[in-house]
Parts: C-alpha cells; sequence; structure tokens
C-alpha cells in the first residue's frame, strides 16, 4: 500500500490592520493624570475602603480607647484625686491625646504589609505624584483618629468631664491632636520602610511611643516626680501637647504651649518627610 499525501491547509496570509488598531487606542482625549491633592486624597480613599472590607480595624479606634479610659479612670481616680469625677476633669484631656497616639502605629503597619504582599511595588509604578501613596494614608487615618476622639470625649461626658472651653476649645483641641497625630505618623511610614515585617514594625512603634506616653503629664501632675524624670517630662513633646490640649478643653490660656506643638509638628515632616521619601525612592 502507499501512503496517501494529506494536502496541507495553506498558510494564512491575514495580517492586523495596524492602523485600525493605533486609532482604536488613541482615540478620545487621554485622561489627565491627576495632581497631588486629587492623588492624596485617591490614596486615602483607599484607607477608609480598608475599614468597610475589613470591619474588625475600627477596633483600635473604638474598643480600645474605651478600654483605656475605663480602665485608668477607675484604676487612678480614687487613689490620685479622691474621686472618678474630680479624676476624670484632669485625665481626659491626656488619655485621649494616648489614645490617638497609640493608634497613629498602624499607619507604619499597613504600610508594611503593602511592602510585604507587593502592593508597594504597584502603588510606585503608578503615574502619580510619587509622595501622595504617604500622604495619603495618613490623612486617610486622620478620620480614624477623629473617630476615636469623638468616642473618648462621649465617654468622657458620660463619666462627668465637664471642659469649661465649651464645644468651641473641645474642637480647637482636638484639631491640634490631629495636627500632632499627622506629623507624628512619619516616624512609623520611615520605619515601615526601613522594616522587614509589620510585626518588627509594631515592636519598635511600641518602642518609641510607650516612653513618650507613659513618660509624660498625662496621668499625674509632674510635680510629684523625681528630678530626673521630671526634666525628661518637660522636654517631652508629648507633655506640651497634653498641656495644650487640656488648657484649649478648659478654658486656660495655653497660646507657648500651642505653638511648641505646632513647632514639634513642623520639624517631625520637615526631618522624617524628606528621609521618608528618599528611602521610599530608594527601596527596591
Amino acid at each position: 500500500m502507499t501512503a496517501v499525501d494529506t494536502p496541507r491547509p495553506a498558510a494564512s496570509t491575514w495580517a492586523p490592520d495596524t492602523t485600525a488598531v493605533h486609532e482604536a487606542l488613541v482615540a478620545g482625549a487621554r485622561p489627565r493624570p491627576q495632581g497631588p491633592l486629587a492623588a492624596s486624597a485617591t490614596f486615602g480613599w483607599r484607607t477608609l475602603l480598608r475599614i468597610k472590607h475589613v470591619p474588625e480595624q475600627l477596633f483600635d479606634v473604638t474598643a480600645f480607647p474605651v478600654m483605656m479610659t475605663l480602665i485608668f479612670t477607675f484604676l487612678f481616680g480614687g487613689a490620685l484625686a479622691g474621686s472618678v469625677d474630680a479624676y476624670i476633669q484632669f485625665f481626659l484631656p491626656g488619655i485621649l491625646v494616648q489614645s490617638i497616639l497609640m493608634i497613629t502605629m498602624y499607619t507604619g503597619v499597613a504600610l508594611n504589609t503593602d511592602i510585604e504582599k507587593g502592593v508597594f511595588d504597584r502603588i510606585r509604578s503608578l503615574p502619580v505624584w510619587r509622595p501622595s501613596a504617604l500622604v495619603g494614608a495618613l490623612l486617610g487615618d486622620v478620620l480614624r483618629f477623629m473617630l476615636a476622639s469623638a468616642v473618648v470625649i462621649g465617654l468622657g461626658l458620660l463619666l462627668g468631664f465637664r471642659p469649661d472651653g465649651g464645644p468651641l476649645g473641645v474642637l480647637a483641641a482636638v484639631g491640634l491632636l490631629l495636627v500632632f497625630a499627622f506629623a507624628l505618623g512619619w516616624i512609623w511610614t520611615f520605619l515601615a520602610l526601613r522594616l522587614q515585617t509589620p510585626n518588627a514594625v509594631m515592636g519598635w512603634s511600641m518602642l518609641v511611643i510607650t516612653p513618650l506616653t507613659f513618660g509624660s503629664n498625662i496621668f499625674v501632675d509632674p510635680a510629684t516626680m523625681p528630678g530626673w524624670l521630671q526634666g525628661f517630662v518637660d522636654v517631652n513633646p508629648v507633655s506640651h501637647l497634653v498641656t495644650a490640649i487640656r488648657g484649649l478643653m478648659h478654658g486656660d490660656p495655653v497660646g507657648n504651649e500651642v505653638l511648641m506643638v505646632f513647632g514639634w509638628a513642623i520639624l517631625l515632616v520637615a526631618v522624617l518627610g524628606p528621609l521618608t521619601m528618599r528611602r521610599y525612592g530608594n527601596r527596591s
């Protein structure tokens, strides 16, 4: 038997119309790239969307401040001031500061998580203002801090806190706190770009924030402390912040302390902002 050769199909001569493809790709006006403010707002919205998909993130801005306020108020109130009602007038501005500053570290933890998952590299490849991802994350967290502030102040009012400065004094105090919290967040973003894991960021953040909050005038009058500790408390930026917050809430003149807080905030952003952005651009 002889093999029968099967005829091969003729090679296709079709070729894509490159002109039509090019016209389809360039048809219409190209979208304009976002400016710095719009890009930062977009990344801030991304930070808030995390709460929608992971509601457990609200724990640190709701349950944590409530727990801190109740524990320390009833633990120290009777011993230090004779009653909870008397102590809450002194203590609530301080615990408000501590609650907000303690949760600022989650900004760095979230950024390091993005780095670990590879989201960081995708964000850096986008044609947007380079610092917008970091600025947006910090701005998004400001809304979380506002929620935590409302929780602490609302609980304080239920416990008997009465701010003599009125609503305007309280709003001014919260605004000042948010400014400082935004500036402090640059420390955690810098650590997030330097350290390898979210747990490492959390550990170093606690190492920084613990002496700043507990070694301040949040819980007691520094006059009762030994001299060497008073020296640290006097230069501690958190002490200046707490004094300013107390003064604004109770209607006391604290102009110098407010200027000190703004000075610390400007210094933190001026120093850590460029360092963070340099690390952000060089990280591979």
